[in-house]
């Protein structure tokens, strides 16, 4: 079973449409036990990194998420959902995430030239770290597009990034550590090469 994790920040509708598309039972909740029982956990996102991390302190369930990933159990964050996983943000002020991935989530501007809009938003094409490809992304050709929309980015990532993509400069696009996984861009929202993604993630032997 998948479990879209149910926080009050995110687009379930699409995300689930595009699981049930690759034939994948997923059931929406922020129930804990819920949560435990799941094979594998989707940490969807959309908006301020502030107000979804203090949604995940209230409801406890960023504890729920730190120790089902210290269990093993296979977690994808996307857009919002990959950044919280960072160790920290710098939007509108510091806040802390979730501390699952190394690095940090910093804005855009000073970073891409100024001539260039913010949010970044539309398709872009996805690049390997030295030509090579992490097991979630076995699916997708260099230079595969998808679809971004975000104005901040993870950095300082190290190892823990498996993709890039150019706007202005090179930006994260996919990182992971473990079995933790994120995608900055949506798959739900980039076509084939998206559904081709969340279903090496269902599918895997991770």
């Amino acid at each position: 079973m998948i479990a879209v994790i149910d926080y009050g920040v995110g687009n379930l509708f699409s995300l689930c449409r595009s699981l049930e598309a690759i034939g994948q039972e997923a059931v929406v909740s922020g129930d804990p036990a819920v949560l435990h029982q799941a094979d594998r956990l989707i940490l969807p996102g959309v908006g301020a990194f502030a107000d979804a991390a203090e949604k995940l302190r209230q409801t406890g369930l960023d504890a729920v998420l730190q120790a089902e990933a210290a269990r093993g159990k296979p977690l994808l964050g996307i857009c919002l959902g990959m950044q919280l996983l960072f160790e920290e943000s710098y939007e509108f002020g510091r806040c802390a995430g979730l501390g699952l991935i190394p690095g940090k989530v910093v804005p855009m501007e000073g970073v891409i030239p100024a001539d260039y809009k913010i949010p970044h938003i539309g398709w872009n094409a996805l690049h390997f770290p030295k030509g090579t490809r992490h097991p979630l992304l076995q699916r997708v050709q260099e230079g595969a597009c998808v679809y971004f929309v975000h104005s901040f980015w993870a950095d300082q990532c190290g190892d823990a990034c498996i993709a890039t993509t150019e706007y202005g400069a090179k930006l994260t696009a996919a990182v992971a550590h473990g079995k933790v996984m994120g995608c900055q861009f949506h798959p739900e929202k980039s076509g084939e090469i998206g559904l081709s993604i969340l279903k090496t993630f269902c599918e895997e032997d991770w």
